[in-house]
């Protein structure tokens, strides 16, 4: 292990920051590992399929909205607290609140689980990429039948059913496939030790790593472009991309979710990767920028790489029209598009160039996921040598990950994909988004309007996308919607009501009479106060201001599509519920709210997370509008502007012998 680190460390000098903590070697090589962990196989699969599935131009509108709405807020979140309190997700909600310690677990349990099966995915890659080098492709005429016999070897399981009216379970789905597959054991292993390469010396071999991880698989996405779009009949894929209006689509409500499902999941907001990376950069870099560079990479990449497919999509002769659909990400990489490879001239070479880059993309997304757990074990005391705890939980995880790569591994991974997807992700961001502009600072709300008028107005906030949604479903839309809206209007007038006249003014016109001045502080106190608080850091100098309206979109744009998204999860789970592998997904679902509700409940659980001399610093008093750590974020900046000054002149003298 000690040679190991010494070669590593020759390869890449370890860079410290004043604290003692990894700093990234350059800001380039935090932007790329930020963007590799978002841009995956996802970005060139399952993006090009939800939007041939609501085929036409006008993806783009819900599409954008999604991004603006959802992903840039919720990044700009994440990097910035990350990067201001300068620890992983854990520390950095703990720094917002102690009782927000849960949500960094959460943040992490989603990457926890998400790893243990995504590196098998990329396992099936390798068993395509190895039997890429014969000719003609073993899979030529019989696509679906490699993939699933060759590759998955799947045993296919005896069905459950339910009876006629739905109410109860006749049967539960039987799998009688238990053994380990052993091709997919073996290449989940060489993944594995792929991902413990990139990660094991910490940010100084990863900030180069990813130069390799992401730039090749850029060069290979252009030339696969180039060769789908010169296919006879790449063109009609393009128009329907690119150059077909079906207005009439935005009618529909499949086309709003599908669009919120991909932008939220291929930016990769929700598995604590963000905080844990942000916490290795200078503590006063351009957080703000860096986040909306990175969300506009991911948008850039995916939408660009989707002529890839789409060009495949011409040659095949493949129309939305006449009621085809391109399924999820597995077989569009795995069935439809090796079909064509096989069908293109010099198919082998093709293939190769194919599978090599989403090898890349999926070892760049895994690293930067375990990242992230990484970060909170070293940020704990005592501190422990970061090569071997790598080394304990990469091992760890391939073992968990083992099941995954049996007979029936395939539709264990679709249980815990969809109700780790559908469910536990959108709850994290969900919470992120509430709890920042709710529970921060919420002592100085209280002191202003009384704790009576506080409770009633999230009672009201909470209780109308709750009950909102739960009617929705039982009733109809636009009952939830009415009840809704009804609860939130009712409980904020209530709450204007009973509070008590604050004794400091609310800024600008909201200050002007009492009852907006209540209003000020219950609906946008608190995230406009964590704004300022974090501006102090990330906007110092020339670098971006996280905007005004950043808190609200928070609070009352993306929270409210993301309790909507949740809802369905449970009507959906009530349909399958006679599956044991959906069941164990959504019982694992349940255990990251839980570890959410838990560190809201009992926050002291969670401390053994934090180094003792950090624990305190989310219960420090405040007062209302004093923007909290201005000293000490101007003293660190000058201590930094110096140390770099310093720097600057002694690469500049020449030395004296």
């Amino acid at each position: 292990m000690n040679v190991i680190r010494r070669i590593g460390r020759s390869f890449s000098p370890i860079e410290k920051s004043d604290e003692g903590r990894d700093q990234w070697p350059s800001r380039a090589g935090f932007l790329l590992a930020a963007v590799g962990g978002a841009i995956g196989m996802g970005n060139l699969l399952r993006y090009p399929s939800v939007v041939f599935n609501n085929h036409g131009l006008q993806w783009f509108i819900p599409y954008l909205m999604a991004i603006f709405i959802i992903a840039i807020p919720g990044l700009i979140l994440e990097v910035a607290i990350g990067q201001a309190y300068q620890g992983g997700t854990v520390v950095a909600y703990n720094h917002m609140n102690k009782r927000l310690k849960g949500t960094g677990m959460g943040l992490l349990f989603i990457g926890f689980v998400v790893s243990t099966y995504f590196n098998t995915i990329v396992a099936w890659i390798m068993t395509f990429f190895r039997h890429s080098f014969q000719s003609p492709l073993p899979w030529q005429g019989r696509s679906q039948e490699f993939y699933v016999q060759n590759v998955l070897r799947r045993v296919e399981p005896i069905e459950g059913s339910l009876s006629a009216d739905g109410s109860s379970v006749l049967s539960y789905t039987q799998y009688p496939g238990t053994g380990i597959v052993g091709e997919v054991a073996g290449w989940s292993a060489f993944v594995w030790f792929l991902t413990w390469l990139c990660i094991f010396q910490g940010v100084a071999v990863t900030g180069r790593v990813v130069y390799f991880t992401m730039g090749l698989p850029v060069v290979m996405t252009i030339i696969l472009i180039g060769r789908s779009v010169s296919l006879p009949n790449a063109g009609e894929g393009v128009k329907l991309y690119f150059a077909t209006w079906n207005g009439g689509k935005l009618a529909s409500s499949g086309i709003w979710q599908a669009a919120c499902g991909q932008v939220f999941f291929s930016t990769g907001v929700g598995f604590g990767y963000y905080t844990a990376y942000a916490s290795y950069n200078r503590k006063f870099a351009n957080a703000v920028q860096d986040a909306i560079i990175i969300v506009c990479s991911n948008a850039s990449f995916e939408a660009i790489a989707a002529f890839a497919v789409f060009g495949v999509v011409g040659y095949l002769g493949l129309d939305p029209d006449s009621g085809e659909t391109l399924a999820g990400s597995f077989d569009v990489g795995f069935v439809t598009y090796p079909e064509a490879l096989a069908e293109m001239p010099a198919a082998p070479f093709w293939a190769v160039i194919f599978f090599l880059t989403l090898l890349f993309l999926g070892v760049s997304s895994a690293f930067a996921m375990i990242d992230a757990i990484v970060t909170l074990v070293m940020d704990m005391s005592p501190k422990l040598s970061r090569p071997l705890v790598v080394t304990s939980l990469i091992t760890m995880m391939y073992l968990l990950s083992l099941p995954y790569c049996t007979e029936f591994g395939y539709y264990h991974l679709n249980g815990i994909d969809a109700w780790t997807s559908n469910m536990a992700l959108i709850f994290v961001v969900w919470s992120e988004c509430v709890t920042s502009t709710t529970v921060y600072r919420w002592k100085d709300v209280v002191s202003q309007v009384g704790v009576p008028a506080f409770v009633t107005y999230n009672v009201g906030y909470f209780g109308g996308q709750i009950f909102g949604v739960a009617v929705g479903h039982a009733v109809s839309p636009s009952a939830g919607a009415g009840l809704g809206f009804g609860l939130f209007i009712a409980g904020t007038a209530i709450a204007l009501l009973i509070a008590k006249s604050p004794d400091s003014r609310a800024p600008r016109f909201w200050g002007r009479n009492l009852y907006t001045s209540r209003l000020w502080y219950m609906a946008f106190y608190s995230g406009n106060q964590l704004k300022r608080d974090l501006n102090v850091i990330v906007a110092t100098g020339k670098n971006w201001s996280i905007p005004v309206f950043w808190s609200p979109l928070l609070r009352y744009a993306s929270a409210p599509i993301l309790a909507i998204i949740f809802s369905f999860a449970y009507p959906s789970f009530y349909q399958v519920r006679y599956d044991p592998l959906n069941i164990v997904g959504f019982a694992a679902a349940h255990c990251c709210l839980l570890i959410i509700v838990l560190g809201f409940i009992v926050p002291k659980w969670f401390d053994v997370f934090i180094p003792p001399e950090r624990r305190e610093e989310g219960d420090v008093i405040t007062a209302p509008h004093v923007v909290s750590g201005v000293i000490e974020a101007h003293r660190d900046h000058e201590i930094e502007s110096g140390s770099a000054e310093i720097e600057h002149k002694g690469a500049s003298e020449p030395k004296t012998p």
